[in-house]
């Protein structure tokens, strides 16, 4: 059974970014007929109740972690460790907005439609077929206008194990970790952890709470190594890291063209003395997250010390993460068997590392990353969206044409910020994709150097950012005016030129994890003052003192939205 429906505006995914972008166009067309897809079965995306649970923490803060219009209620002290909170609060306050935003007569809610798999996309005649699957059934959609929300967290990477077939126990991603039942089953007991980041992290530790016997599996190979656990304590005025890294000024200790280019900047970056100070404050922040740690001579289980990570903390080549439990290295320590060896496979009750030896294992959690949840375009999509395509399917002149420009790049990016020319000894992973190429990280430059007729499609939350909500905010609000036709772009020349110029910096600055193009580690700030100057609006909003030292709150924002109706004549 086949169904067609056509609709004037249509987004994919209900997390953070599916939900403001359709909140954000309502706002502006409450009338348009305004469909979600998403193929869980609940609302939030990588906040949603299924894939929570009780003791998973968020790694923002109370008054970040919110939407300009709606403040979230205070979660109570009990899920409260120094401002941040318990995941499940984030997951009520998403609930709320889809039921509290109601256009003409139907709420965010009504226009989602759960379990629903976008398979395939095509454009023609100035409208994109969306080929979907529910519950067994084939629907067709036609609209004018595509907003792809999917985020960077919503189709688990994972690892190839042979002998999956034989093995009695459980695999899970860390993604369905929440609805499973690994920590309550008398069956489960032996749990084996397989990644090196925050969420293999969290589930080592709520084994070990659970009161199973845990093994952490670190790969030897082909790996940047261990992530970073750092303490989520702030200093002086500031109640937790996550504070100060909202700071404009703390941005500014970070080489980057976003977070601007003028004496202050130049003075850090660019000068012998400046770079010198720079190195020493980072090689301060490194040295205190491994003392506390305490890697070397902690007293531990078993392979403590394989969890310190293999290069500086400044220059986030491995993956990372601020910690929510203060005994979070002690309990790791004294009851977890940490391996770093290749795994070669599985067998009916034990996973079998390539040096031969074997973990009794009921289940096998895998914290494996994430791929690009883009998979409903075809190579030939991507590559013309400047979406993430195999390299070994670029085109000699596509090839040519980005290197020349990279290497322009690359120029202006050392001379800028020397200190980029010589990152330390490191592992560094070897790309098999291009890197994202959207011009400011939202639309495709094959649509946006063209007439404005033909702008169709944005794509929101395709950056690697520590708070999405503010983001999200100022994406929606550059995507919706872009889709309007009332956003003057420069050149298509001038475009490419900043794509090249970002994703060159971005490799040269974040390594290994900065190849896809598309890592913001500390360029929020930045990224925000970029969209809304496009918008000739500003994040500026509370006084030069406060611009540059206090956090940057969600309420910072109030009053954006009048400005900007001003600003583009929506109120007419």
């Amino acid at each position: 059974l086949d169904a067609q429906c056509s609709f004037g505006h249509m987004l994919t995914n209900l997390g953070i970014s599916g939900i403001f972008s359709a909140k954000c166009y309502l706002d502006f067309y409450p009338n348009a007929r305004l469909v979600i897809l998403d193929k869980d079965n609940c609302v939030g995306g990588t906040w949603n109740s299924r894939r929570g649970y009780d003791s998973f923490w968020t790694q923002w803060t109370v008054g970040t972690a919110e939407f300009s219009d709606q403040a979230m209620s205070r979660p109570p002290d009990e899920d409260v460790y120094l401002e941040f909170f318990k995941a499940k609060h984030t997951t009520k306050y998403l609930e709320s907005y889809v039921d509290s935003h109601s256009y003409a007569g139907r709420t965010l809610r009504d226009r989602i439609r759960l379990s629903t798999e976008v398979f395939s996309l095509s454009k023609a005649d100035g409208k994109w077929t969306v080929l979907t699957k529910e519950s067994g059934l084939h629907h067709t959609f036609t609209t004018p206008k595509l907003v792809i929300a999917s985020g960077l967290t919503s189709i688990p990477n994972m690892p190839s194990l042979p002998g999956r077939e034989s093995f009695q126990g459980q695999i899970l991603h860390h993604e369905d970790f929440g609805s499973s039942n690994v920590l309550t089953s008398q069956d489960i007991q032996n749990i084996t952890i397989l990644g090196a980041g925050k969420s293999s992290a969290d589930m080592a530790y709520e084994a070990v709470k659970a009161g199973k016997t845990v093994s952490w599996v670190l790969k030897a190979t082909d790996t940047t190594g261990p992530g970073f656990f750092l303490s989520p304590k702030g200093m002086g005025p500031y109640k937790n890291a996550f504070e100060i890294g909202m700071t404009r000024v703390a941005g500014t200790f970070t080489p980057s063209f976003m977070n601007g280019i003028n004496w202050w900047t130049k003075l850090l970056h660019s000068s012998k003395y400046g770079v010198k100070m720079m190195s020493s404050f980072w090689g301060t922040v490194d040295a205190d997250a491994r003392k506390d740690a305490n890697f070397e001579t902690r007293e531990n289980l078993q392979g403590f010390e394989k969890l310190a990570p293999h290069s500086p903390i400044f220059w986030q080549n491995c993956t990372g993460g601020l910690l929510n439990h203060v005994d979070f290295f002690d309990t790791i320590a004294r009851n977890v068997r940490i391996y770093c060896a290749d795994v070669q496979g599985l067998d009916k009750d034990y996973l079998l590392l390539e040096g031969g030896e074997k973990i009794p294992s009921d289940a096998v959690l895998c914290g494996t990353g994430w791929v690009p949840s883009l998979q409903f375009f075809s190579e030939d999509q991507c590559r013309e969206l400047g979406l993430p395509h195999l390299l070994s399917q670029e085109s000699v002149s596509e090839k040519t044409r980005w290197t020349d420009l990279e290497a322009q790049a690359d120029i202006k990016v050392l001379a800028t910020f020397p200190q980029l020319a010589t990152p330390p000894p490191h592992y560094h992973k070897a790309p098999t994709h291009t890197p994202y190429r959207l011009y400011r990280h939202i639309v495709p430059m094959s649509e946006s150097g063209k007439a404005v007729e033909d702008r169709s499609i944005v794509f929101i939350g395709q950056v690697g950012v520590g708070n999405y909500f503010p983001t999200v905010e100022c994406q929606a609000l550059w995507a919706t005016v872009y889709l309007d036709g009332k956003l003057v772009l420069p050149s298509m020349e001038e475009q490419e030129k900043e794509v090249a110029l970002f994703t060159t910096w971005c490799r040269r600055r974040y390594l290994s994890s900065g190849e896809e193009g598309n890592n913001m580690t500390f360029e929020l700030i930045g990224y925000v003052d970029t969209l809304l100057k496009d918008l000739g609006l500003s994040s500026y909003r509370k006084g030069w003192f406060k611009d540059l030292f206090a956090p940057m709150w969600a309420s910072d924002f109030k009053g954006l939205k009048a400005e900007f109706v001003q600003r583009f004549g929506y109120d007419e």
